[in-house]
């Protein structure tokens, strides 16, 4: 997260020091939250584009372009037409894994038939020891959330001593049949950084209900939608949504799908959803 030191009068400091010393926060998160206001920026929002269903149901065509995804926040993940590839959004840049294991910066021009973002700040850290596998990694997360009916971002950092991460080629088929021929990758000893979305169990009609996670190298190279996991040392990030925005696409083809039924049998089976 960036760091900003600035020259403010020592009335406003000791304002600032007595009314966080009421309310028990940190200087970043009064900080960030007046600028917020002042500058008119969602804070704590989930900005989701389309539906899970809706992707089960076969809807892969834009929704949005990667410029309006970059309007709504900083960090998340999704896909892109067609289901060409993952989506993982870091540091305000839009990155793209293909299924022939590249992964390249994308332009704002291209589209993008399901994504979630936000701006993060995170209001929790910590450091996750040791985690064998992503159930273990994921049962650590769990000990900073607060609600089982709330959104929740989470960055990891560190060197992980092995990523399975498999990349979805583009399709026109049923996500189950296309989720069946999907290639898998590998990575040992390899550092970078795990961008998550945590949605509670009410959300399984709209949303990916638990974790979903997707992998990106330090040094941009290697990336996936993530099956599992291990490492040590982790660093650990974890912001609280409050608010959840989603657009909806106004395409033929989302407003003619069914969307009736319950998504989240074939999305498990095709995400390897740990929740």
């Amino acid at each position: 997260m960036p760091t900003l030191n600035c020259i403010i009068p020592q009335s406003l400091e000791i304002a600032l020091d007595n009314y966080i010393e009421s309310i028990g926060q940190s200087v970043s998160a009064v900080v960030t939250r007046a600028l917020a206001q002042f500058l008119s920026l969602p804070l704590h929002t989930l900005f989701q584009v389309s539906t899970s269903g809706a992707l089960v149901r076969g809807v892969y065509q834009r929704a949005v372009s990667v410029a309006v995804l970059k309007q709504h926040g900083d960090f998340g993940l999704g896909t892109f037409d067609d289901l060409d590839g993952e989506m993982v959004v870091l540091e305000g840049k839009v990155y793209q894994a293909k299924a022939d294991g590249t992964v390249d910066e994308v332009p704002d021009s291209v589209g993008a038939p399901f994504a979630v973002v936000t701006r993060f700040a995170a209001d929790a850290r910590g450091v996750i020891p040791r985690a064998e596998n992503l159930s273990q990694l994921a049962a650590q997360c769990d000990v900073y959330r607060e609600s089982d009916n709330l959104f929740f971002a989470f960055r990891i950092d560190g060197r992980f001593d092995h990523i399975h991460t498999r990349v979805m080629p583009a399709t026109d088929r049923p996500l189950a049949q296309a989720a069946a021929v999907q290639p898998e990758f590998r990575f040992r000893q390899v550092d970078g950084i795990l961008v998550g979305i945590w949605s509670p169990a009410f959300s399984r009609a709209f949303s990916v209900p638990g974790y979903h996670f997707h992998f990106l190298s330090s040094d941009r190279t290697k990336s996936g939608h993530v099956l599992d996991c291990s490492g040590r040392n982790l660093e650990m990030q974890m912001e609280t949504l409050t608010e959840f925005h989603i657009s909806l696409p106004e395409s033929e083809e989302f407003l003619k799908a069914d969307l009736s039924k319950d998504p989240s049998a074939e999305l498990s089976s095709a995400e390897g959803i740990h929740k």
